[in-house]
């Protein structure tokens, strides 16, 4: 029997491995004696490496059956093989049914740092107090387990009666529910809870450090994370490791000290961490966001082994950038290396083509994520209603919207965005307003827009509403793009005095973007005074803004005063501030035609300019008048042919030459359209029965029959 007794254990192993589960059932029936707890015990354990949910089932029956439920060690086994597997509802049902002879501290702790695992911390605290109630008392393991579900809740209170229970169960000193709940101060934004609690630990682990250096992370003190590293450094008792580095990099990258960030990598080097994957992406990150590129890039070629992390913080290294090129080629470079991208991958490359507003980028992201099955995303169906939106394809934007099965905040202020920078105002406010009886809350960005639909369809009252609603109804402080948006609407209504006053009563100083849309209402409206007051502060705040000096000087030149003009000129000289050189683009099968004005680069000029000559006089014929006060820098007599040479002019010409009747003409333009062009393109649109859509720095024009998105209004 001695010999036979392991035999039998042996082959019982083997048939769970070969998945034989009725070998298993046979042999159990036919040989004694049966096994003993310690080998049931194992074979549960041997199950949960191989995540063999059936033998787990079977074993689970056979434990009832010679009546081992009662047993607490087991029932623990079977909690931890279920929640390894993934099926906590299971682990919650077998332990809801246990009997409570079963049930002790190490049994709660395990339902309950599964529940807090599994991101249920509401259970997770039921949980804790049931076993109070049933009088089993918690030990230093079940604080620790149950101080990250306070975290996760986000309720400082929460933690706040169990750091009252820590005392009184006398664990304040243990160093892992020390650091478990510093943590969970610092998750729930109670820094200074925090920083006394590390204060008073009597030992200290990396754990804590670490606990430290990520509370100050979480809560954006970067200098202090800096700060608590550098002790660690100075520690004798600990050594940092990649955590300590990885998130004093991430402090480094956010606070933009890339002088520090340079010392950590020497320490890196010196310690031997080099190679861990997880620092050497901090690393990258962190040369990344501090603007060093090159360093980055040479840190992306010198890793070896790159998982689809160091790929991603190198796509969105590009795009914070604003090398959006780059940001596509290592996204292709990616999927060509064989690393499957995901959600991350997928949003940045969209957010890239976004900005570039290439159409036939964004399509073939867009079927790469179809083929991977990534279509239920809410995050990249958000990015991808973007791209759709910023490459001026509003039909499919909306498209993606509403195929968007479960719609959160993101999604409906992307789609928000998207209306609004289309000139579609009121479809922007509608689709807020539905927003909110779903039950939606909105966030900052989302007011944003709102707030520059309003502004944009003249509804001053209505934007008032929704900007004083913020603070009062969501809790959301007002900035500096939401106060723009209202000094843009009291000024685009002419409402220059108010405008300014408003201005004078905000609670914070005013930025360039607040008195730039006042400088451009001042233009509008003919205020010379008010005009030049503006672009004064402007000067200040950006001298090396030619937009702001090409306005005043407008301004100057329409009412007659040239001299004034002239000076402006002059103070642009002494600045050394050149005017940006306004350009066009437009694509025709897979490549991009650049126009600036007067330009007679390409190779079909002459029917381009052809083509120009034929429509001006088609325009004519319909009521066309040139609107000269837009021939800027032009020889006198000659502005309403300066006005024929703008860049925006010679792209239509050119889309309306190659591109197939019935196609869309889409222009991307690098400053604002003028007026005279935006009037030229209503009448092509015409003309033609071409949908034209201009997208400027400021927004999108879509021009169809006569009309454009803007209803002449931006």
């Amino acid at each position: 029997m001695k010999f036979l007794f392991p035999q039998k254990f042996i082959t019982i192993q083997r048939c769970l491995i070969s998945s034989s589960i009725p070998l298993f059932h046979n042999l159990y029936h036919q040989v004694s004696p049966p096994l003993n707890p310690a080998q049931v015990s194992r074979l549960l354990d041997n199950a949960a490496q191989f995540k063999n949910l059936k033998h787990a089932t079977q074993i689970h029956a056979q434990i009832i059956t010679i009546s081992y439920a009662s047993l607490p060690f087991l029932l623990n086994n079977l909690l931890l093989f279920y929640a390894k597997c993934g099926f906590i509802d299971r682990g919650l049902l077998l332990f809801s049914t246990s009997n409570d002879n079963s049930r002790n501290v190490v049994t709660w702790t395990t339902i309950i740092t599964q529940l807090s695992h599994f991101k249920m911390p509401l259970l997770a605290l039921d949980y804790f107090n049931r076993m109070r109630y049933t009088g089993v008392f918690p030990n230093q393991f079940t604080f620790s387990a149950v101080l990250p579900a306070c975290a996760d809740t986000v309720v400082v209170a929460h933690g706040e009666q169990m750091h009252g229970l820590i005392w009184k169960h006398g664990f304040e000193s243990d160093i892992f529910v020390a650091s478990a709940l510093l943590d969970m101060y610092a998750k729930c934004l109670d820094i200074s809870m925090a920083k006394k609690v590390f204060d008073e630990m009597p030992d200290r682990s990396i754990v804590s450090w670490n606990s430290m250096i990520v509370g100050f992370l979480k809560n954006k003190l970067y200098d202090h994370a800096i700060a608590i590293f550098r002790e660690v450094l100075r520690e004798t008792s600990v050594d940092p490791d990649e955590v300590s580095f990885s998130s004093v990099l991430s402090a480094c990258a956010n606070a933009a000290r890339f002088d520090i960030g340079k010392q950590v990598h020497g320490n890196i080097i010196k310690r031997g961490l080099i190679t861990m994957v997880y620092v050497k992406n901090s690393l990258l990150d962190m040369y990344s966001k501090c603007s060093l590129f090159d360093d980055a890039v040479k840190t992306f070629y010198d890793i070896g082994d790159r998982d689809v992390v160091t790929w991603n913080v190198m796509i969105m290294g590009c795009v914070h950038n604003d090398i959006f090129e780059a940001s596509c080629s290592y996204f292709q470079a990616m999927r060509r290396e064989g690393i499957s991208a995901d959600e991350v991958s997928y949003s940045s490359a969209l957010h890239a083509s976004a900005n570039l507003a290439t159409l036939t980028q964004g399509t073939s992201i867009h079927a790469q994520i179809l083929k991977t099955g990534f279509m239920k995303n809410a995050c990249i169906l958000s990015s991808m209603i973007t791209m759709y939106g910023k490459c001026g394809n509003l039909l499919d934007a909306y498209w993606v919207f509403e195929e968007t099965e479960d719609h959160n905040v993101v999604s409906w202020t992307a789609m928000i965005t998207v209306y609004q920078q289309h000139g579609c105002a009121n479809e922007a406010i509608e689709l807020f307003e539905k927003m909110l009886k779903q039950g939606i809350l909105p966030e900052y960005i989302t007011f944003v827009s709102v707030l520059s639909a309003c502004s944009h369809t003249g509804q001053v009252e209505d934007g008032f509403k929704y900007f004083n609603s913020m603070a009062n109804i969501y809790n959301i402080k007002p900035g500096l793009e939401h106060y723009a948006c209202m000094v843009d609407s009291l000024a685009r209504n002419g409402r220059l005095n108010e405008a300014k006053k408003f201005i004078e009563s905000m609670p914070m100083k005013p930025d360039s973007s607040i008195w730039g849309a006042l400088l451009g209402a001042c233009g509008k409206y003919g205020n010379v005074e008010m005009g030049r007051e503006v672009a004064e502060s402007l000067f200040e705040l950006e001298p090396d803004n030619p937009g702001n000096y090409a306005l005043l000087s407008n301004i100057y030149t329409r009412h007659g005063m040239v001299e004034k003009a002239d000076e402006v000129r002059q103070l642009m000289g002494i600045n050394r501030v050149r005017k940006e050189t306004g350009c066009s683009w437009i694509e025709f099968r897979n490549q991009t035609f650049v126009f600036t004005v007067n330009d007679k680069s390409h190779s079909r000029t002459d029917e381009i300019y052809e083509m120009l000559n034929k429509l001006k006089e088609l325009a004519k014929k319909r009521g066309y008048v040139a609107e000269i006060q837009f021939a800027t820098n032009s020889v006198e007599g000659s502005e309403e042919q300066s006005l024929w040479c703008h860049s925006e002019k010679l792209a239509l010409a050119f889309g309306l030459l190659v591109l197939p009747s019935g196609y869309s003409i889409r222009i991307k333009k690098n400053l604002r359209t003028c007026g005279d062009c935006h009037t030229v393109m209503k009448y092509a649109s015409e003309i033609f029965d071409r949908e034209i859509i201009v997208r400027d720095i400021n927004r999108f024009h879509r021009f169809t029959n006569g009309l454009c998105s803007c209803r002449d209004y931006w």
